[in-house]
């Protein structure tokens, strides 16, 4: 593991603080949840990273208000005209 210091504005670390979460795990959450959103790793790995199974993992983010699918219109509009005609078939 690697140790990284980053230094916080005197106000966040305060916040922070006042959660009485333990800050490096909060922050180690943060930024999983922030790499997931961004789709840069997948909800396995987030669930991995944060010692939790994938499913739980999905919960957990969503409940955060971060999607487990994220489409356009466009897309979801192509995958429903896809089940469609494979219902049909």
């Amino acid at each position: 593991m690697s140790t990284v210091t980053i230094d916080l504005d005197e106000g966040l670390a305060t916040l922070l603080h006042q959660t009485n979460e333990n800050v490096e795990l909060a922050a180690n959450e943060m930024i999983v949840l922030e790499l997931y959103r961004r789709g840069a790793i997948s909800s396995g790995k987030a669930g991995e990273l944060l010692g939790m199974p994938r499913l739980d993992f999905i919960r957990h983010a969503s409940d955060l208000g971060i999607p487990a699918i994220d489409m356009t219109a466009e897309e979801w509009e192509h995958e429903k005209a896809a089940v469609t005609a494979w219902l049909e078939s």
